[in-house]
């Protein structure tokens, strides 16, 4: 473990552990040089004895030197200090996946798809490099505090499953997303990485893995045997069509699934269209499961080395004595010869064996070191040299020349290209596109336009330029895209008919539509949606009004109920005198506490009282008051 404090290399301070994995740790490092936060992924001491662990853990680097994506965590360089193998990554500053999952369940559909689109769009990029990741799960998925998703350890794993086979409890953060052709002893392959990434959205819209089990054999079972369950959120409503990308990349048959990552994600751009919620169920032909058996390993006994008690001893008699020491000057002759030559050959297997430096030009500096470490020479130093015919960032030369024969292990030094002369980029945003095509044109750079909706920049501007401002570059032949503005964004107003009133308010927030609620009588469900004011499909930008009407449940219904009022006569005076009544009643409209209607009687009079009732009121209630005191009350229904 390195200690906070410590320099790889005299460039990468470490800061502190941020992470721990079957293979390797992860630490926290600014790079002294650049002045920025990396993390180093350090290969754990156990494999560093592993020759072949080392050459693929080189080679996976390599690897991923060759991928550029925004959605795949950047590979800066790698090295070896004091027998520490390292890979140098952007740093994420955010949390795995699989704790974002742990925090919040399962997520509304809305954002499942924004971060399932980020992964495959990553995932197919990847692919069309050749590279199949092989592991693909959540732990192996970084979400930064803005919600951008990058994903890691491209291939990594591929050294842990060649060397490492029994170490169950690695292999169990695997095993809940492998495929089923996997489980069953197959080949790594696109659909592999495809099923993997069905499971994926399968637990971000339910906040679990569909298969679980007690080992990874049972796990592994399931996923080639069991049927996936249903993709279900008791709290939102799932889309058919989304429900479908999961099945249709989970299905058992590989021939089922989607063809490529690209296929996938054009179906998840237009799954929540409003066309297609409520499309047909995706069902696959079917799968034969069949398990195979393997037949044991037969062993056979090693015959037991006898003791010394069992050896005969054979006697000798005197002549044999005789002529045994005869030969003895002989003997030691032949012993002396044979000590000379056994230490000759271990002297001559024990020195270094000479090997060819390769040719390592036009390769970037990450590249060289691995190429070099394979072939077992390492890098002291690294000289920038100016040079207009190989690249800025890659191998001029090395010293010794290539094709040189050296010692194993012998130090090499790079000389690497630090370009032509560089010119230092403006800053063109906010300003026009022709404005900054025809300055960069002029000169020497290649420029690519690329359009985009802003909410802030006027269209026909530019957002943002891929060569950041005030940064020297090699201005001849040199690509620059430029991201223009197309106006501010629009959005296709969904159909909210039957949301929940919090799906309806979450709608309209991810949306930036100002909501506004009413309420009215209806025969649907209460608090949902029964009308809106956009019509599904319409164009809208951010920021526009919206109001949407829920529904209070069934309309009221009148009960009328006939009451008689007795006449109180007075005892004190034999005069007649009329009766002061007051009448209270509760029903959806009025409350008990307030009068409903008064009168006065000199006889018993019989009165109608009407109630308005309703399936949240579904009982009414009346008073009757005659001078200030109660006479009667009841209920109706």
């Amino acid at each position: 473990m390195l200690e906070a404090g410590k320099t790889l290399n005299g460039r990468y301070k470490i800061q502190s552990l941020i992470g721990t994995g079957g293979m390797a740790a992860v630490y926290l490092a600014n790079d002294l040089i650049l002045d920025r936060l990396v993390a180093i992924k350090v290969l754990r001491l156990d494999f560093r004895q592993n020759d072949d662990a080392m050459r693929r853990f080189r080679r996976e680097a390599l690897s991923a030197t060759q991928l550029t994506h925004p959605n795949i965590v950047g590979v800066y360089d790698v090295g070896q200090s004091q027998e520490m193998n390292y890979i140098v990554m952007e740093y994420v500053e955010g949390t795995d996946l699989k704790d974002y999952i742990r925090q919040r369940g399962a997520l509304h559909p809305i954002e499942a798809v924004r971060i399932m689109m980020q992964i495959v769009s990553a995932i197919a990029a990847a692919h069309q490099n050749r590279i199949i990741h092989r592991d693909i799960k959540p732990q192996n998925i970084l979400i930064d505090r803005e919600g951008n998703v990058k994903i890691t350890d491209f291939g990594i794993a591929v050294a842990l499953s060649d060397t490492s086979l029994t170490q169950t409890n690695t292999l169990l953060g695997s095993v809940h997303y492998l495929s089923p052709e996997q489980a069953r002893g197959g080949m790594a392959t696109i659909q592999t990485d495809v099923y993997a990434l069905g499971i994926v959205l399968y637990e971000l819209l339910t906040g679990r893995v569909p298969f679980d089990g007690e080992s990874a054999v049972s796990i592994a079972l399931k996923h080639f045997q069991e049927p996936l369950p249903p993709v279900m959120n008791p709290s939102v409503m799932i889309p058919q069509s989304l429900e479908n990308i999961v099945l249709k990349a989970t299905a058992k048959d590989p021939m089922n699934r989607y063809r490529s990552c690209y296929e996938m994600f054009q179906d998840l751009k237009t799954c929540l269209d409003s066309t297609r919620l409520y499309e047909k169920k995706f069902v696959p032909t079917s799968f034969s499961g069949e398990t195979k058996v393997l037949s044991p390993i037969t062993t056979q006994k090693i015959k037991p080395i006898q003791s010394s008690r069992e050896i005969p001893i054979v006697e000798m008699d005197e002549e044999k004595t005789v002529k045994k020491k005869r030969r003895w000057p002989w003997v030691a002759l032949l012993l002396t010869i044979s000590i000379v030559g056994i230490m000759a050959f271990l002297f001559f297997k024990t020195s270094p064996k000479e090997v060819q430096v390769p040719d390592v030009t036009n390769l970037t500096e990450a590249a060289a070191k691995i190429k070099l470490a394979d072939a077992k020479l390492s890098v002291t130093d690294v000289i920038q040299v100016q040079s207009d015919e190989v690249e800025s960032g890659k191998v001029i030369e090395t010293n010794p020349k290539a094709g040189s024969t050296v010692k194993e292990k012998s130090k090499v030094t790079l000389k690497v290209s630090s370009g032509k002369e560089a010119v230092t980029m403006k800053d063109y945003r906010n300003k026009t596109y022709e404005t900054a095509r025809d300055e960069l044109k002029k000169l020497g750079f290649t420029v690519e336009r690329k359009d985009e909706n802003s909410d802030s920049v006027e269209s026909g501007k530019v957002i943002s330029q891929s060569i950041a401002p005030n940064q020297k570059v090699e201005g001849k032949d040199t690509l620059i895209t430029l991201v223009v503005s197309k106006g501010e964004n629009s959005i296709k107003m969904a159909n909210l008919k039957g949301y929940t009133r919090e799906g309806a308010i979450e709608y309209a927030s991810a949306n930036n539509l100002n909501l506004t609620i009413t309420e009215e009588e209806n025969d649907a469900t209460v608090d949902t949606v029964i009308s809106q004011s956009i019509r599904e499909g319409l164009e809208i930008k951010k920021g526009t009004p919206l109001t949407i009407v829920l529904s209070k449940g069934k309309k009221a219904h009148t009960v009328t109920k006939q009451i008689v009022i007795p006449y109180q006569k007075s005892t004190n005076n034999s005069n007649r005198k009329a009766n002061k009544i007051s009448i209270y009643i509760e029903d959806s409209v009025n409350q008990l506490q307030n009068v409903y209607n008064t009168l006065e009687i000199s006889e018993d009079t019989s009165v109608n009282l009407t109630f308005s009732l309703t399936n949240t009121q579904p009982t009414g209630k009346y008073k009757i008051v005659s001078d200030g005191k109660e006479i009667t009350s009841g209920t109706v229904q």
